[in-house]
């Protein structure tokens, strides 16, 4: 009894490694479609098929691609993975193809996000790694500049820096205490309200005295 169970179990198993085996294969024949680990720039394909004259466009790759999932037909019931794999390969095809192709005729354009991400984790850790916390909310206020300025010390910070003109420095100075004066305003108004309220008011009085003298000159 205990062989039959065994022999069942390999049956049932060996037929999913095969599906599991043919779906693997068909998501190579994709990466292999849309050039996927050649590179970035997309000049041509290694099969010898593309030159310099000929670059690899979003025309070929979409036209292949879809002659690609035209012959991906199978059956849910007997290849569960390889049906998996085929509608969600094409509904993401439908739905977000369009903004993927771009890669193949903008040089330079990468065909994901990978390093972005990293680049982004790296910020994330080292943010934690200063403050001792798990919160990166400091990111969103001067996220931007430290991914501007990437740099393994001192010097080399200080280099980029200094590639910046003066008056380009403190337009963006400016455009930054602009863009910190709500967050810092919410700040104050949680920590110290009688304070903040004051300030308010003032400015209020200070804002309405110069409109009554205006006025008046008028």
């Amino acid at each position: 009894m205990v062989s039959v169970w065994i022999d069942q179990a390999l049956s049932s198993s060996r037929s999913l490694a095969t599906d599991l085996e043919t779906a693997h294969k068909w998501l190579h024949r994709i990466a292999e479609c849309l050039r996927y680990g050649n590179g970035s720039d997309h000049k041509g394909d290694d099969t010898g098929t593309q030159t310099e004259k000929a670059p690899l466009t979003s025309f070929q790759v979409q036209r292949e691609m879809e002659d690609l999932l035209q012959q991906f037909v199978t059956e849910e019931e007997q290849h569960p993975a390889q049906f998996a794999l085929k509608n969600k390969l094409q509904r993401l095809w439908h739905k977000y193809a369009a903004n993927l192709l771009y890669c193949y005729d903008i040089p330079g354009l990468p065909p994901d996000n990978l390093k972005m991400e990293t680049m982004f984790s790296h910020l994330r850790r080292h943010q934690r790694r200063i403050s001792g916390r798990k919160s990166t909310a400091e990111l969103r206020d001067f996220g931007q500049y430290q991914v501007l300025f990437l740099a393994q010390s001192e010097k080399q910070l200080l280099e980029q820096i200094q590639q910046v003109p003066v008056t380009e420095y403190k337009a963006q100075r400016r455009r930054l205490a602009l863009s910190e004066a709500p967050r810092q305003q919410k700040h104050r108004l949680h920590h110290d309200p009688v304070s903040a309220i004051q300030s308010l008011v003032h400015q209020h009085q200070e804002i309405l005295s110069v409109l009554e003298s205006q006025a008046l000159s008028y």
